[in-house]
């Protein structure tokens, strides 16, 4: 059976795993992303790749990449919070350095196809997948075929705005992803910035704090929000939801208790489930769109 070498690049990790050509991932790892140096983040992909295929003979690398790509060409316009990658074209970067082809979609494109292809979307024809990272991003796939936009922009959930009032966060990235569900606990917490700290430890603070459950709560009202937004714009068979966060099991059901909060949802609702793939996503779609390219 063939295999891929793929990578799923977000603005905190860096995925990257042996996959088959069915989809099933055979060995996987990570490492942090570094995301203004292009010099250190070649360096550190093409050590990957060059470890993989010492061991292995595989067909070409498969990249997951945040941003505006252009998914025939590689070149990305915008590469989200990796802006070492913006204005350049990763393909032809790492073809330059390493004897394989090299292919690159947009994360949460690869997302929606690990989901048609394999996952809680399998025969679903119209759906989204919506996903929950460093910034908010996501696939519409329509007739079976994923929407790219004319300037390969379809799908930039993070850019809506759910909160115009609020300064600085006014759009989902800003005030629905895991990075600013993070960043209000480190104001909330006095803690520096530059401190990392895990969405897990949050979450379970929760559990003996009403303050930090507050936070949460305040963080899952914006993800319905935006999630209300394109199921009443696109009425699609389903919502998924994936990112590292949606692993929680009970995230999809307080996802839920947020949207039947808001009035006209229950004349307007549809399916929301979570990602089969769930952090595996990125990688599976990334083959996936290398195979049938």
């Amino acid at each position: 059976m063939k295999k891929y070498i793929a990578f799923d690049v977000g603005g905190t990790k860096v995925k990257h795993g042996l996959v088959f050509e069915d989809g099933t991932i055979l060995e996987k790892g990570s490492y942090r992303t570094v995301c203004d140096d292009l010099e250190v983040f070649l360096i550190e992909m093409v050590k990957t790749i060059a470890e993989y295929n010492e061991e292995h003979e595989v067909e070409g690398v498969a990249i997951s990449l945040p941003g505006f790509i252009n998914p025939v060409t590689g070149y990305s316009e915008k590469a989200g919070a990796v802006t070492a990658l913006d204005g350049k074209n990763l393909k032809k970067l790492i073809e330059a350095i390493v004897p394989l082809r090299v292919e690159v979609e947009n994360d949460g494109n690869c997302s929606a196809l690990a989901e048609r292809w394999s996952g809680n979307a399998v025969g679903c024809e119209n759906f989204i997948s919506f996903t929950i990272g460093t910034g908010i991003g996501g696939g519409i796939v329509v007739g079976g075929n994923v929407v790219h936009g004319h300037t390969f922009r379809g799908g930039e959930f993070g850019f809506m705005l759910t909160e115009a009032n609020v300064l600085g966060k006014e759009m989902l990235h800003t005030n629905a992803s895991t990075s600013s569900l993070i960043k209000r606990y480190k104001e909330y917490k006095g803690i520096d910035k530059n401190v990392t700290v895990e969405g897990e430890t949050i979450f379970s603070e929760a559990l003996e704090s009403k303050e930090v459950e507050q936070i949460i709560n305040e963080w899952l009202k914006r993800i319905s929000y935006g999630i209300y937004n394109l199921a009443v714009t696109l009425n699609p068979q389903k919502i998924l939801i994936g990112g590292g966060v949606s692993a929680r099991e009970e995230l999809i059901e307080k996802i839920k208790e947020k949207l039947n909060e808001i009035e006209c949802w229950e004349f307007l609702k549809v399916d929301i489930e979570p990602c089969k793939h769930r952090n595996d996503a990125g990688m599976i779609g990334a083959v996936y769109h290398f195979i049938t390219k």
